[in-house]
């Protein structure tokens, strides 16, 4: 495809995803080509959009990278405590935090826990974690070398949608998780996973198929396992999304 034909978010992947390849060669020992870090922070600054195509003003959080606040997820878990911020705590059996790798390039962010989550205290173990485990595997990675998440840490009564003001008790948490994990992707999980992060009101229909941008990391906003138990025509879509992630962090298909 000729150069000028590429719209800037295409020729920002196309860079990003030279840039991750140079990485990898790097970490392989190649030197057949400059893989410094002059060269790479260089190709870093060629992903970012001209001043003139960026039409969020220079203080947007999601044009300024998420300063390092040096912070682990353990430090994270323990501020949250035995957490009462919010209604959801009455009902809860077990806070779900999050589990995986701390070193993972890739993040999964669901809505809230289910009934088996909540007994379990771990995200994702029921039918539609199962599901998400096999989606997983069949991108050639272990739940062991993500991370798993939520946007909110306590299961919502009967499973229903989590409601604004427990979204924004936990939206803290799930922010200061992503800037200790510093993904290279985001899978959202679901409306209220993407809406959440993105800070957009737009269905999950309209976000999905694309990458977006946060601080720098890129979110693939996908439907969520559950619906797909419901409507498995729509696995098709989603797994056309996690081929996309799965080029950005050069898996081989």
């Amino acid at each position: 495809m000729p150069l000028e034909s590429l719209d800037a978010s295409d020729f920002t992947e196309t860079l990003l995803a030279l840039r991750n390849h140079l990485e990898q060669m790097a970490r392989w020992g190649c030197r057949g080509f400059d893989c410094s870090p002059a060269s790479l922070a260089l190709l870093q600054e060629w992903s970012r959009p001209p001043a003139e195509n960026v039409k969020a003003p220079a203080h947007s959080p999601k044009e300024t990278p998420l300063p390092s606040t040096g912070e682990t997820l353990e430090d994270i878990r323990s501020d949250l405590g035995e957490c009462r911020r919010c209604g959801l705590s009455a009902g809860r059996t077990h806070i779900v935090f999050g589990e995986g790798s701390p070193d993972a390039e890739l993040v999964f962010v669901g809505e809230g826990p289910g009934f088996e989550e909540d007994r379990s205290g771990r995200p994702f173990v029921g039918p539609a974690g199962e599901l998400l485990a096999r989606i997983i595997e069949a991108m050639k990675l272990t739940r062991e070398k993500v991370y798993i998440c939520n946007v909110v840490k306590c299961r919502p009564p009967e499973n229903r949608n989590p409601e604004p003001a427990e979204i924004q008790a936990c939206r803290p948490f799930l922010q200061r998780q992503v800037a200790a994990l510093r993904p290279k992707v985001i899978c959202a999980l679901g409306t209220f996973a993407a809406q959440t992060l993105l800070d957009t009101p737009q269905a999950i229909s309209a976000l999905r198929g694309h990458f977006h941008d946060l601080n720098g990391i890129k979110v693939m906003p996908t439907f969520h396992p559950s619906y797909l138990l419901r409507h498995p025509e729509y696995k098709r879509e989603v797994w056309a999304d996690m081929k996309k992630v799965m080029a950005l962090l050069r898996i081989p298909l």
